[in-house]
């Protein structure tokens, strides 16, 4: 564990950022939200294959 002030949160603090500005399911129930764990968690591996290979380009 370390605290906030070693500064090594930070790359974790802003992947979840980025989830949550990028896919609207993690952020309100009422919006895009699927029922389904499966959907969600298929939508999560498209959506990090999509954001690893934005970066290889």
């Amino acid at each position: 564990m370390v605290g906030k002030e070693s500064g090594e949160t930070s790359h974790v603090e802003r992947w979840n950022n980025t989830l949550r500005q990028r896919i609207c399911r993690f952020v309100r129930k009422t919006l895009s939200f699927s029922k389904s764990d499966e959907m969600h968690e298929l939508y999560l591996h498209l959506f990090v294959y999509n954001y690893n290979i934005s970066l290889i380009k």
